[in-house]
């Protein structure tokens, strides 16, 4: 060590001992602040506090502080829970927002579908997932920041970091949208606690440790939560207009959520009331509360689950037990604080059982929510006695793609009394055409947004065209209850057939979550990429079963069982056939006798004037429905053809 460090490293112990006595809000001197090892390592140039025309540090440099400590006085809870900020951040999706493959992937398509626009695309998809390195380059005004450089950047690999949270001001915030971020660029690290020691990262970091409560409000969140895209036509030319591509925020203001001062920050990064020490190496420091956790939880399971088993490939060295505690921390935010599902029996008659499937939203913003691949979906299936299935909706086959799922999109349903519809919360975006695009650039229209609200939403609400209900239709109890908007609330009404059926019949319903469904990712592999081909491999080998949020069933529901034939209204017969060969006798002229397959399928109608008439199945052996119409009445059979 050369004469000049060893003044350096003098000078900087006499500051601390000088500030440990007499830093303000302190009851008592203070401990030393870093251990030897620290202090050595603060020594080095490479940890010079930041230089001239710097505005970002990485958040390794904020691990000695506030990272675990190995004395255990810091960073714990009253249980002796480790805490700590920096191992909590380091598997979240901000922490890896830069490394995030299928970001890559889709900011590969944006600009491979409309390479004129390729330096602004980057400019806005960096924005967000990149902050640090893109604002630094914007602030030396050295042009449109590109994914090329990324890789060669430290800073945009820190993806959202402590710099790039911590150094937001309040300026602007919840008015500045789409990646317009209001950095303080005169070096303050901002916090919600009052009376910050300053001593210690002022001198190490070169940052001002500055009290203030937007650090608390989500307003904080906007610049990166509300994100309005520009809208190409077919050919690339812009029309001028934008889209609301994602709105978490203005979805957060017309919500209950902000009258009862329930924030982002309150559900995405969990309060603890213990009182925490924040800082390592400093016994005497004024232990804080509330505390906020930085596990960044939201909904992403799957994401955080393929990053993880891809860490080598993506240059993470998070260890898996800190993912598995974010996956965790995950799993519970779906399943305990998102959806409530009530699945009950309205009524019961001889040829139909009604069933309705009530959903609750229990977040502050529309579920699902963010980025449009996301999306979920209501399961039901009917069972009788011998545990055959009478009916089913929602049923997920090869890729995890939905059965029967409309090739545009699925309509909104409020009644569903078909196996091949099914109800999914979803964002659809239309192109310039009114035609299906997962195509961010291309979003022209929106063809459907049935997610549900959160509770408190309304349609008077000032933001209201940001976060406009599309395609509902006359669902009169979607986001109403008593006649009342706003509850937050969806119902699902299913009509079983269960006529001829004996014995008892039972029926679950089931609540799935898709980060990002096969169908969102059919154009974007229609082309080859480096950055597509890297997620579609990633993507292939991944687990691709929907994550179950929610079930509840209804087990040995009593029916109403041979009234019809009793009173010889209709006859069909047998119920079993081995040649395909159907029977129907009816009291009534028969008008037309309609097929359908266990899937719903239509195989065909045969029409007929008589009360005597037949019919034969395909030579596909399964479950067939029989809808049989006659003058007056409409019946519903099963039949089994082996």
């Amino acid at each position: 060590m050369n004469i000049k460090r060893l003044i350096v490293l003098a000078v900087i112990l006499c500051f601390i001992a000088v500030m440990s006595v007499f830093s303000p809000g302190q009851n008592q001197v203070s401990a030393r602040f870093h251990t030897e090892e620290e202090l050595k390592a603060f020594a080095d140039h490479s940890r010079a506090p930041i230089g001239e025309g710097q505005y970002f540090l990485n958040s390794f440099r904020c691990s000695g502080c506030h990272g675990k400590d190995s004395s255990g006085n810091a960073n714990v809870n009253e249980a002796g829970d480790d805490v700590n900020l920096y191992d909590h951040w380091q598997p979240s999706m901000m922490a890896n927002s830069a490394r995030d493959p299928l970001w890559r992937a889709k900011v590969s398509q944006e600009i491979t579908t409309n390479p004129a626009h390729a330096g602004e695309l980057q400019d806005k998809c960096t924005s967000c997932h990149a902050p640090m390195g893109r604002y630094t380059k914007f602030y030396h005004e050295e042009g449109h920041y590109t994914m090329a450089e990324i890789d060669g950047d430290s800073l945009a690999y820190d993806g959202v970091s402590c710099a790039g949270c911590h150094t937001i001001g309040e300026a602007g915030l919840g008015t500045m949208f789409s990646g317009n971020i209001p950095y303080d660029t005169t070096r303050r690290a901002y916090g919600p606690f009052p009376n910050p020691e300053t001593g210690p990262m002022l001198l190490y970091e070169g940052y001002t440790p500055t009290f203030s409560l937007h650090m608390d409000k989500s307003g904080v969140c906007s610049p990166c939560h509300t994100l309005y895209t520009n809208t190409a036509d077919l050919d690339g030319n812009l029309t001028g207009t934008t889209f609301p591509e994602q709105v978490t925020y203005h979805e957060y203001l017309n919500s209950s959520f902000p009258a009862e001062s329930i924030t982002c920050q309150k559900c995405h990064m969990p309060r603890i009331e213990d009182p925490i020490i924040i800082a390592n190496g400093l016994s005497g420091l004024t232990p804080r509360t509330p505390f906020n956790q930085h596990t960044f939880q939201g909904a992403n399971y799957f994401m955080l689950n393929l990053m993880k088993e891809n860490k080598e490939a993506l240059g993470i060295t998070v260890e898996d037990w800190k993912y598995d505690t974010t996956l965790a921390a995950t799993a519970r935010s779906l399943k305990e604080q998102s959806i409530n599902l009530d699945l009950v029996l309205d009524s019961l008659t001889a040829d139909t059982a009604f069933f309705t499937v009530k959903l609750l939203n229990k977040a502050g913003h529309k579920f699902p929510s963010g980025y449009p691949s996301r999306r979920a979906v209501v399961q039901f299936v009917a069972l009788n006695a011998n545990n055959d299935t009478v009916f089913k909706s929602g049923i997920f086959g090869s890729g995890s793609r939905v059965n029967g799922e409309d090739t545009q999109y699925e309509p909104h349903y409020n009644v569903i009394n078909q196996t091949h519809q099914t109800q999914i919360y979803e964002m659809v975006m239309g192109d310039v055409n009114n035609n299906y695009t997962s195509t961010l650039e291309r979003a022209a229209v929106m063809l459907k947004d049935n997610r549900i609200p959160p509770d408190g939403f309304t349609s008077s609400s000032s933001v209201y065209d940001t976060v406009a209900i599309v395609g509902t239709g006359n669902d009169t109890d979607f986001n109403y209850q008593n006649s009342t908007e706003g509850s937050g609330t969806d119902e699902v009404h299913y009509h079983v057939p269960v006529a001829g059926f004996s014995g008892n019949i039972s029926a679950y319903a089931r609540m799935y979550y898709q980060t990002i469904h096969p169908k969102f990712l059919d154009e974007m592999f229609d082309l080859n990429t480096p950055q597509i081909n890297t997620f579609r491999g990633m993507y292939q080998a991944a687990d691709k079963t929907p994550f179950l949020m929610q079930h509840d069933s209804l087990l040995n529901v009593q029916l109403i069982t041979g009234i019809a034939e009793q009173q010889n209204e209709l006859m069909v017969y047998p119920s079993l056939t081995f040649d395909g060969r159907i029977s129907v006798s009816s009291p009534a002229d028969i008008n037309t006798i309609t097929v359908y397959n266990a899937e719903g399928k239509l195989i065909f109608v045969h029409n007929s004037n008589s009360r005597q008439a037949r019919i034969v199945l395909p030579e596909t052996s399964g479950i067939y429905f029989i809808v049989i119409q006659t003058a007056n009445k409409t019946f519903h059979r099963k039949v089994l053809r082996q």
